[in-house]
């Protein structure tokens, strides 16, 4: 009978890790979807003004206004996970994700940013409520599972930047169909996800208290804000400082990537040492101070760009990773990782999309990309509170 019972248990053991597995692999497939459908569109911005006759400006829409729409959404997709499941939840943003994509395949405009909303709205909501997922199911695997969840996200983005204009060359410069053909991808993450639907949650909702006076909250909340800032405002104006400096569009685009690439290790390594350690304040502080020497470098010496550019990068990536995980470490329920990776989504990416505005803005009056980048040195102050703050050994408290 023991002997019997011991054989059953190793087979629910192995059933459970199958599954686990599974839920790990839709979890990434997923996190490889959050940014292709965005950041495919800035490789083909001149092929659509040329198709369209958009300004620059109007044109410009298409890759600030999903981050806006990123953190509209925010607010409501932890009461999207707790009204419908997450499994659910996360499922119906990949149709709508699927839905966006092909959308902006019909000629006209109104298809073309009707399709970029639904589009970002769906990675908006996906970008809140998984996070929370990594905390209920993953809980003794954390900085694991966060590193690459974040990794997965990076390489997304680097995926899509490496690949967009190949894929362009090989419809014949159908920029239409080049951007309806990264829903493949999200359409092979929604049927592996697809068995997660079997795995509700059933219990009863209780709304966490609200946390906007919670300092913990508000330190990640800033951390999550300033390197989306500082990520999004660099790589906006990266290529024109560059060009500055004499280097060609294909050499601004090779140090961006090369940046990216770097990136893409650093979000994966981050959260795993991180998550091994109780408190997280020294290796928060580490990593913004790369993007404090990247910026230092290039302002205040004459060579060394592409290190300095490289060095830069490397710090947002893995601020995001550590976010992600301190969304998960410091959250007390599944409800309270949501409700915080909400909030400090709704801020970050709002920051994000008025940041490169902004450093424009300062630069168009005074000339100086010294003093447009103290911008960029300012969001970094604000993230090192943050780290400081948040990577304490002290969970939220309801």
């Amino acid at each position: 009978m023991t002997a019997q019972l011991t054989v059953d248990d190793r087979r629910a053991a192995r059933r459970g890790t199958a599954a686990l597995i599974v839920a790990a692999v839709g979890v990434l497939l997923v996190a490889a979807n959050l940014r292709p459908a965005v950041v495919a569109v800035a490789p083909l911005i001149g092929d659509i003004q040329h198709d369209t006759g958009f300004s620059g400006a109007v044109a410009g829409l298409l890759t600030t206004l999903p981050l806006m729409i990123f953190g509209l959404v925010a607010p409501g997709a932890p009461w999207l996970a707790a009204r419908f499941g997450i499994e659910r939840t996360v499922f119906a943003a990949l149709l709508v994700l699927i839905g966006g994509i092909l959308l902006r395949w019909v000629p006209g405009a109104a298809p073309l940013f009707a399709g970029t909303v639904l589009a970002a709205a769906a990675i908006g909501v996906c970008n809140v409520v998984l996070p929370g997922l990594v905390r209920r199911d993953f809980a003794g695997h954390a900085g694991l599972m966060t590193g690459l969840y974040s990794m997965t996200v990076s390489g997304g983005a680097a995926a899509a930047a490496a690949f967009t204009v190949p894929i362009d060359d090989a419809v014949g410069g159908d920029w239409r169909l080049t951007l309806a053909v990264w829903a493949v991808p999200v359409l092979i993450a929604a049927a592996v996800w697809t068995p997660q639907l079997s795995r509700l949650s059933t219990g009863r909702y209780v709304r966490p208290k609200p946390l906007w006076r919670n300092k913990i909250a508000w330190a990640i909340t800033l951390l999550m804000g300033s390197q989306s800032f500082v990520f999004y405002t660099f790589a906006a104006w990266l290529p024109a400082y560059l060009a500055d400096l004499g280097y060609s569009r294909t050499q601004a685009g090779a140090i961006l990537a090369a940046g990216q690439l770097v990136a893409v290790f650093g979000s994966l390594i981050t959260p795993i040492i991180a998550g091994r350690f109780s408190d997280q304040r020294a290796i928060g502080l580490l990593i913004t101070s790369l993007s404090v020497a990247g910026l230092a470098g290039l302002l205040l010496t004459g060579g060394g760009t592409v290190f300095w550019c490289i060095l830069f990068l490397s710090g947002p990536a893995s601020t995001l990773g550590l976010c992600l995980l301190l969304m998960v470490r410091r959250g007390n329920s599944t409800e309270q990782t949501n409700q915080v990776s909400g909030m400090s989504q709704t801020v970050g990416y709002l920051l994000a999309a008025v940041g490169p505005f902004l450093l424009g803005a300062v630069y168009d009056l005074t000339g100086s990309w010294h003093l447009a980048f103290l911008v960029i040195a300012l969001a970094l102050a604000s993230q090192a509170w943050g780290a400081a703050v948040a990577g304490r050994d002290v969970a939220m408290t309801d």
